[in-house]
């Protein structure tokens, strides 16, 4: 059983939408000390941008990973951040590539499926001097990338590596996309699209020729997008490709450390189909924790419920920090940390 209340939101907020949009546009007034800029080279020129926070003293570290057209600054990044801190973790928020301040000096786009972006992050992070153990979290597209590669790692992951914990994660890519194009929809799909545009033309500016940009304006979805630009310029055939290769619902069943999938049933636009829900059930190392609400990244919830507002976050938080106590407590290998 987890140790943390349930999640009660208010009954104005007992809707996807609501819930969704009213965590994002919702100050979070964080403040967090001082930090440092930190660059990661990849290979192929890129380099990622990590926001790393340190305490002064060996601590483990939670790897926090951001959603499509999101950074390092966003609002659930900098909360998870702050109650990072609060617990005694050191903190490091990733950029995938090329997203925040990275974006002018990274040559490539991102994707979905770069896991191996996050097996270069999870190994600096758990060279720092002061690091004793790495906790991975990602949210969204962060949270298939976190997923896609504790599978890939399978029963060999990182000894550093104690947890990893995936909010709203859109581990079944081509479900999610359809989902996001339903016209109740309408909303999120010209967001993230007008940002994926906007972010090609400005790449487009700096490397003349590379990409068809004349395409760009009779696009109406992000499939589209993916058909003709993410997939083609990131390795992969097509959206179908890219959307079957990068889904960490294909490596589920390979997980082996404790792992925690956060979903809210009302989601407007993540869909786990049922066959992932089945390798969730069948693979012991993963909790697959699901709400009634919450909406997407946002789990707002009630001041009256004893968790505090942002109980997503605090909750992924909880779960590393659950994880790492059992390790320390030397509990026997292959048992998940009880909560």
């Amino acid at each position: 059983m987890s140790d943390s209340p349930p999640f009660r939101p208010p009954w104005w907020l007992r809707n996807g939408h609501a819930n969704t949009v009213y965590s994002f546009l919702r100050p979070r007034g964080v403040r967090l000390p001082p930090g440092q800029a930190d660059w990661l080279a990849v290979g192929g020129g890129v380099e990622l941008l990590l926001r790393s926070h340190w305490q002064p003293s060996a601590a483990p570290a939670l790897l926090v990973v951001h959603g499509l057209e999101g950074s390092s600054e966003a609002g659930y990044m900098l909360t998870t951040a702050r109650f990072g801190l609060e617990a005694g973790f050191h903190v490091i928020r990733m950029n995938v590539r090329g997203c925040g301040e990275a974006e002018a000096r990274c040559p490539a786009l991102y994707n979905s499926g770069l896991s191996g972006d996050v097996a270069a992050a999870v190994a600096w992070v758990a060279a720092r001097p002061l690091v004793t153990a790495v906790a991975l979290i990602g949210y969204s597209m962060g949270g298939n990338l976190v997923l896609k590669y504790a599978g890939e790692c399978g029963g060999s992951p990182p000894a550093a590596l104690t947890s990893v914990a995936a909010v709203s994660p859109c581990l079944d890519l081509d479900a999610c996309a359809t989902a996001l194009h339903r016209k109740v929809n309408y909303f999120y799909e010209r967001r993230f699209l007008a940002g994926l545009k906007r972010r090609l033309r400005r790449d487009a500016a700096r490397h003349p020729g590379r990409y068809p940009v004349e395409k760009l304006d009779g696009m109406g979805s992000v499939r589209e997008f993916d058909d003709v630009i993410t997939g083609p310029f990131t390795g992969y055939r097509d959206a179908a490709d890219y959307y079957q290769r990068a889904s960490a619902a294909r490596v589920l069943d390979a997980i082996r450390v404790p792992t925690l999938i956060l979903h809210a049933e009302d989601d407007p636009f993540i869909v786990i189909t049922a066959a992932s829900r089945r390798a969730c059930a069948a693979n012991p190392a993963i909790r697959f924790e699901t709400t009634a609400h919450g909406g997407h990244c946002a789990f707002i919830n009630s001041r009256r419920a004893g968790a505090g507002i942002y109980w997503g976050e605090g909750r992924v938080v909880e779960f590393s920090r659950a994880c790492q106590a059992a390790v320390m407590a030397a509990e026997p290998a292959g048992v998940i940390a009880p909560e």
